[in-house]
């Protein structure tokens, strides 16, 4: 299989049909047609569905949809760290956090290393911890930065020295703005926007079982606006979104306090670019 047909293959999904691709590959249309049903011939599959006017992926299709984009990530990142060796240092650090106002440490650290080194970059990659855990096995992350626990014999890992407090976001004219904290009994019977990837795990078995969730989410933003619309209280880190004079939202901590530390990971077995072992050195230490 090569690479320049998984492109051809990616550009026929990115269009929606074959005319259109091989309109932004510069080839004709015939000789597009040809390629792909070779591919098709080669892996022993049928990866379109032909419509007149669009077409639709098998479901061989879509998994190799997700797998040639992987395979490009991992081109481009190569071809970046092969950039890094034969010229002066640059290339880029991709990180992966999820939502949180410790990200700061992070940013600072890169700060102080643009300084030195002005032609590299940051990616940041959102998503909660099992998804950067899955990117940052295959390759496609240098680092994540999590909130849970993780195996010790397969990552490094670098504690950031800066509590995350979990608490609830709502509305001013909501029945719990009136407290200065609120208890997870305060919580029984109202309607909970949960984390996705945590959904009620902060909370023991008893305490779970009097809690309802009215809805999940992966980015705070989007659920910072079903609070908004009153489809209930968010549970989440504090400093993520407005809360000021002119927001409709607070926050309000958990009390007893819940809290974690953020850990920034990286697998022990790859062997770091240079932009990331600057960037180790930056950190200061590695536990």
């Amino acid at each position: 299989m090569e690479f320049r047909v998984l492109q051809y293959f990616l550009a026929v999904t990115r269009e929606g049909n074959i005319s259109a691709a091989a309109q932004s590959l510069n080839l004709s249309q015939p000789s597009l047609s040809r390629q792909l049903k070779d591919l098709e011939e080669e892996l022993g599959a049928t990866l379109f569905i032909r419509g007149k006017r669009r077409i639709e992926l098998t479901e061989e299709g879509v998994i190799l949809r997700k797998r040639a984009n992987e395979m490009m990530q991992l081109i481009e990142l190569t071809e970046s760290e092969i950039f890094e060796v034969k010229n002066d240092i640059s290339g880029s650090l991709n990180i992966g956090a999820g939502e949180s106002y410790s990200m700061h440490q992070i940013t600072k650290v890169f700060y102080r290393l643009k300084k030195d080194y002005p032609g590299i970059r940051l990616n940041i990659i959102s998503g909660d911890t099992e998804d950067l855990k899955d990117k940052l096995d295959r390759g496609l992350l240098d680092f994540a930065l999590i909130f849970t626990d993780f195996d010790r014999k397969i990552y490094h890992h670098f504690t950031i020295d800066e509590r995350e407090i979990f608490g609830v976001i709502m509305r001013k004219d909501s029945e719990l703005a009136e407290k200065e904290s609120v208890t997870v009994k305060d919580l029984y019977g109202k309607p909970l926007i949960v984390s996705r990837a945590n959904g009620l795990s902060l909370f023991s078995g008893a305490q779970a079982r009097k809690l309802q969730v009215a809805a999940t989410y992966n980015l705070l933003y989007n659920a910072s606006l079903m609070v908004e619309d009153g489809i209930g209280y968010a549970v989440s880190f504090d400093k993520l979104v407005d809360t000021s004079d002119s927001s409709k939202l607070c926050f309000r901590p958990l009390v007893p306090e819940i809290s974690v530390y953020p850990t920034l990971i990286w697998k022990r077995e790859q062997k770091l670019s240079i932009v990331s072992q600057l960037f180790v050195e930056k950190l200061g230490n590695i536990n």
